[in-house]
């Protein structure tokens, strides 16, 4: 079968997104995307020990020589990561890094970029009145949907304002 096109699995070149980030990561700077992956995965990790307020203008730069090192977007952030230090650091160990202390730096970068995100274009007259419609179909359909019988049962004592039923 000389002139036939099968391949094997083995010979056959991945294609699309997949083979374009076997690509990158194979490349000479390779090391540097799965390090910034890995850090993104620990900040991830350790985010749910601070406060959603806080987790909110704070990110992982680094990990490095044993201090787990942040970023904030303003000084009282700042200040306010500090003082979760020790919880983020036990959180760090527990997790298996190798880490005894915490840095924090201000960087008004971050700050910057969240108030440079691209501003959302003006809806057209079309688009406009077809969310209108489709939001006063909701708003029907709510008023439809009787409130008490889809609460839970400990809503409905709340909502109806008699404690405790």
């Amino acid at each position: 079968m000389s002139g036939s096109r099968s391949t094997s699995a083995k010979d056959a070149t991945p294609l699309g997104p997949r083979a374009a980030l076997d690509a990158l990561f194979s490349g000479e700077n390779g090391h540097l995307l799965r390090r910034a992956q890995w850090l993104a995965s620990i900040d991830q990790l350790l985010r749910p020990y601070l406060a959603p307020e806080l987790a909110a203008h704070t990110r992982l730069a680094n990990v490095h020589n044993g201090r787990l090192h942040y970023v904030a977007d303003a000084p009282i952030w700042n200040s306010k990561l500090r003082l979760n230090g020790p919880t983020l650091v036990a959180a760090a160990q527990n997790l298996g890094l190798d880490v005894s202390s915490l840095s924090v730096r201000t960087s008004t970068a971050l700050a910057a970029r969240a108030q440079t995100a691209a501003p959302l274009p003006s809806m057209s007259a079309t688009a406009r009145a077809g969310l209108e419609a489709t939001l006063a179909l909701l708003r029907a359909n709510a008023d439809e949907v009787s409130a008490p019988a889809t609460l839970p049962r400990s809503r409905r004592g709340f909502r109806s304002g008699s404690p405790g039923s």
